[in-house]
């Protein structure tokens, strides 16, 4: 576990950090940056605060960071087709925007379940990014 015994207050904030990229998705839907500035703004909110708090931050942060690449492709794509001309629809631009959604909707479940068992004071490492998170965040 990252933290000894969390009290309920650092339980909440590092919930917190997870639910700000959701609310961060509905605020700004269609321009991908905006989810990744929210969550880096609650970052820095909480570099001060206790080692729980700050690790389940920048693991937020770091898997908004990952989400940001793939839906500016996605986004970029896209208005090249819709007002440039440029490209047709191709089977890859398909194939890229399924898997786009798919990534987006896997994140988007793993955020909750995240953001609901760290509120319980239980530790959620996600795959890849917590090692990441680890190297990172120091004690």
């Amino acid at each position: 576990m990252i933290g000894e015994n969390p009290n309920i207050s650092d339980c909440e904030r590092a919930s917190n950090s997870y639910i700000m990229s959701i609310v961060a998705i509905a605020i700004g839907l269609p321009i991908p940056i905006i989810n990744l500035v929210a969550t880096f703004i609650f970052f820095l909110a909480q570099r001060k605060a206790s080692y729980f708090v700050r690790w389940h931050s920048m693991q937020a942060l770091l898997s908004q960071l990952s989400l940001l690449i793939l839906n500016s492709r996605a986004w970029y794509w896209t208005y090249d087709i819709m007002f440039r001309g440029e490209e047709a629809v191709s089977n890859e631009y398909i194939a890229y925007l399924i898997a786009v959604v798919l990534i987006n909707l896997t994140e988007f479940f793993a955020t909750l379940y995240a953001a609901s068992k760290v509120r319980q004071g239980i530790d959620v490492r996600f795959w890849f990014f917590s090692d990441l998170t680890d190297t990172f965040v120091k004690k």
